[in-house]
């Protein structure tokens, strides 16, 4: 889970109390910060201060939600009039919660956005089909098609973020933490496109690789 949040006591004391509730717990402390990490890595749920410095939150969302990350936000801010909560929901988020609030409510409210979640945050859109990430198996118009699991670890980075370019350092960071160099993505590439298709993974010259748009042959 991805934590949001300037003010250091209030973010230290929302850690350790989603850590209590056995969640794994990233801080960002501006809003630069949490769009580095919104865009570079996965997470379940995102939890949102508003009023961040360098970029306010609802600025942040709308930056995240442009950039194809689709993960649910739950929005926490002092804002809490009806047109503040409005605006937080229009802006991309899944829930809203004014401070002060109830740590009780605000674990549940955790629990029901990812109850809700997810069934969609474990089936991803991929060229040709939908990839069911849990199974590690594409299912599209030629039937099922099953995954090694750093195939399918890679494809889920990919698909998680369908509008990012990744660079190889950053797969190797992300699927292959123990490969001694960047050969290794080139290498799963080819497994990818071999099984799926060349158009499921797009190389952009000189950047790295992306989420292709088709499933060609």
């Amino acid at each position: 889970m991805l934590l949001v949040e300037d003010d250091r006591a209030l973010a230290a004391m929302l850690e350790e109390i989603l850590v209590s509730a056995g969640y794994l717990v990233e801080v960002a402390r501006d809003g630069q910060a949490g769009l580095h990490l919104g865009l570079s890595r996965s997470y379940d749920a995102v939890v949102l201060d508003r009023g961040l410095p360098a970029i306010e939150g609802l600025d942040l969302l709308a930056r995240l939600r442009s950039r194809g990350v689709t993960t649910p936000v739950l929005v926490l801010s002092a804002l809490g009039l009806a047109r503040d909560r409005v605006d937080g929901l229009d802006a991309g988020a899944e829930d809203y919660l004014a401070k002060p609030f109830d740590i009780d409510e605000l674990l549940a409210r955790v629990r029901a956005l990812l109850r809700r979640h997810g069934d969609v945050a474990d089936t991803l859109p991929v060229p040709g089909g939908r990839f069911a990430v849990s199974v590690r198996t594409v299912v599209g118009g030629s039937g099922e098609t099953h995954l090694s699991e750093r195939e399918s670890a890679l494809l889920a980075v990919l698909a998680r973020r369908p509008g990012r370019v990744f660079s190889r350092s950053e797969l190797v960071a992300e699927v292959f933490p123990d490969a001694e160099d960047d050969g290794v993505v080139d290498t799963y590439v080819h497994y990818l496109r071999r099984k799926l298709g060349r158009g499921t993974v797009r190389t952009v010259r000189g950047l790295g690789y992306q989420l292709g748009t088709e499933r060609s042959p």
